[in-house]
């Protein structure tokens, strides 16, 4: 009988991933273990980390980021110097390994590495009453987050409204993906999202939901400001709570054979539509 080509050793720990090497598990080993220590309740303490060309230089450049530790290599510092940008805290100047060493294997950190405090969340009562807010209805994929933090910026979004609970943390695979926003778009957490949601809808916000079974396009609405997009997470879509809180519920209609989108996608599209209703409307009003 033929023999099973025996697999690789694994020790201890999680499970190896295919085609993982004994190095790389080690250290995804260590990340995790260290990732769940920083999330003790007796570690409040636990700075964020942030690491990337565009995440650690918008961080380097907002003076209301508190910086506890810098690590880069040689070349991120001749790279700071040709963009002019001078830190604010002296680097501790590494090899790419040690930088490694910090992070999950596939984490791209060219050469840079922050450790900080995370800012100050903005106060929902001090939204200011103007543009476009955007609510996230448990959203946990660290990336799709990070890529909504992207969109926002692009289009000048107001805040972006999270909870602490069923939320990822403003900092690592989700900085990363923001590539500097966090810097850029004010963050209101709140423990509970309807109330957050009453509260904005009292200050005259317009609430309108993204669901795939809306009652009509976004792009058909009367949509003016100051305005809030309720996003839920893929799959689940906002919760029945949420969605009676909204003032409509509209989906994107889409030409194609694939009738939906990612959500971070989908947040950037219902950006534009949103941004180019209120303008047309703002302009109208003017003539």
């Amino acid at each position: 009988m033929a023999h099973k080509p025996a697999g690789p050793r694994r020790g201890p720990g999680a499970p190896g991933k295919p085609g993982e090497t004994h190095q790389h598990r080690d250290r995804r080993e260590r990340f995790e273990r260290a990732r769940r220590e920083s999330l003790r309740p007796s570690d409040d303490d636990a700075p964020l980390v942030l690491y990337g060309w565009h995440t650690v230089k918008a961080a380097l450049e907002n003076p209301d980021r508190a910086i506890r530790k810098f690590l880069a290599t040689d070349n991120a510092m001749r790279r700071l110097a040709e963009e002019g940008v001078t830190p604010r805290v002296a680097p501790q100047i590494v090899r790419p390994g040690d930088i490694d060493a910090r992070l999950l294997p596939d984490a791209v950190h060219q050469g840079f590495y922050l450790e900080a405090d995370p800012l100050t969340p903005l106060d929902i009562e001090r939204v200011p009453a103007r543009g476009i807010v955007l609510a996230l209805d448990q959203i946990t994929d660290p990336h799709n987050v990070g890529a909504i933090f992207r969109s926002a910026s692009a289009f000048g979004v107001t805040a972006i409204v999270t909870t602490q609970r069923h939320s990822p943390d403003a900092h690592g695979a989700l900085a990363k993906a923001a590539t500097g926003a966090l810097e850029h778009v004010p963050l209101v957490v709140v423990q509970n999202l309807g109330r957050g949601l009453e509260t904005l809808k009292a200050r005259g916000f317009m609430l309108v939901g993204l669901d795939s079974e809306g009652d009509g396009d976004l792009a058909a609405l009367d949509l003016r400001a100051p305005l809030v997009l309720v996003l839920g997470a893929e799959g689940k879509g906002l919760r029945q709570l949420t969605r009676n809180l909204c003032d409509h519920l509209a989906r994107i209609d889409l030409p194609g054979r694939i009738k939906s989108l990612n959500v971070s996608n989908a947040t950037a599209l219902s950006l534009y539509v949103a941004s180019t209703r209120i303008a047309a409307r703002t302009a109208a009003r003017q003539t």
